[in-house]
């Protein structure tokens, strides 16, 4: 007769082996959706519908990866800071035009968005590791360009783009002018726990309990709790309460990680903030909240050579760059 010790042994062991198959073999699908259920990959729209300015930029990450990304501006002779936008793990870059459409308006800035390796029209297969060369290459083109202020580029990242946006801005201090970061995790292996909590014992990041057998399976950690200790920019936190994906705590252990190191850090949560309408539901205050920090952070610098696109509205840098004028 089988004992009850011995089911219980059986119950363990097959936890743990779910558990190492569910990470082997559907990791990058629980931690990237490029496609939303429903849609297809291409971009529903472009900023045109929205009356935006906008420059088709096509990168080369440094792997290769031929990336896809928008470079929209308010105006041709915008002089405001540049916003590099790191999107959510869930769909394009094209779902987040209405946000950046208000932004351009509130914040009076340019706005770069990435497509991340596999998403929208970028080729190649999301990983940390490749997303973390797609990233630096976005902002290699920006520093190049001559035709914004590049002291005031601005790193912009919301959950995934919060993580990926930390490990840019830690690895170009003298790049980056500052870090928002809006609803991100403190690590994949802690939101594993969250998403999947079975396998809370088995996995998690610093601070979790349990033997953590099956960190080391994780392929794309994204541990910004480790990263964010590291940056020395000012960094803006934006917390909405009601984030039904992420726990709100996670954000505040960010900030409480950060500022042990780092003075010039600011924590702002919104009561009625969810996990994607966070800019919506706090309204003027969000708005206000990020141009003070600019304001404070970021100050407005003359330019020692007149901007590019005031000789041409229909300027590019390269061969693969086209800007579309509404």
């Amino acid at each position: 007769m089988v004992s009850l010790w011995s089911v219980l042994a059986y119950g363990v062991g097959g936890v743990i082996v779910a558990g190492v198959a569910l990470l082997v073999a559907f990791q990058e699908k629980l931690v990237y959706v490029p496609v939303l259920p429903g849609l297809a990959k291409a971009y529903a729209l472009t900023p045109a519908r929205l009356r935006l300015a906008y420059e088709d930029v096509w990168l080369r990450s440094s792997d290769g990866v031929r990336l896809h990304s928008w470079f929209i501006k308010l105006s041709p002779n915008c002089t405001g800071p540049t916003i590099l936008f790191f999107q959510e793990n869930a769909g394009n870059i094209a779902h987040r035009l209405e946000f950046v459409r208000i932004m351009l308006q509130r914040l009076h800035c340019n706005v770069f968005m990435l497509s991340y390796r596999g998403y929208g029209a970028s080729d190649g297969y999301p990983s940390q590791h490749g997303i973390t060369k797609d990233a630096q290459a976005a902002l290699d083109h920006l520093i190049q360009r001559d035709d914004i202020d590049t002291s005031r580029i601005v790193v912009f990242g919301r959950s995934l783009g919060g993580a990926v946006g930390a490990v840019l801005a830690r690895n170009n201090p003298d790049k980056v002018s500052a870090l928002i970061l809006e609803n991100t995790f403190t690590s994949i292996l802690d939101m594993a726990g969250v998403l999947l909590p079975f396998l809370k014992w088995f996995i998690g990041g610093s601070s979790s309990k349990g033997p953590k057998i099956l960190n080391r399976l994780v392929r794309s950690p994204w541990s910004t709790i480790d990263v964010v200790g590291q940056i020395k920019q000012p960094i803006l936190f934006l917390s909405g309460l009601q984030d039904e994906m992420v726990p709100p705590s996670h954000m505040r252990l960010l900030y409480n990680k950060a500022i042990e190191s780092n003075s010039e850090c600011l924590f702002v949560d919104f009561p009625n903030g969810m996990h994607m309408d966070t800019w919506l539901s706090g309204g003027d205050r969000y708005w206000r909240t990020i141009q003070i920090f600019l304001d404070q952070y970021v100050p407005q610098t003359r330019r020692s050579s007149q901007s590019r696109i005031d000789e041409d509205n229909n300027g590019s840098n390269d061969g693969n760059n086209t800007f579309h004028w509404p």
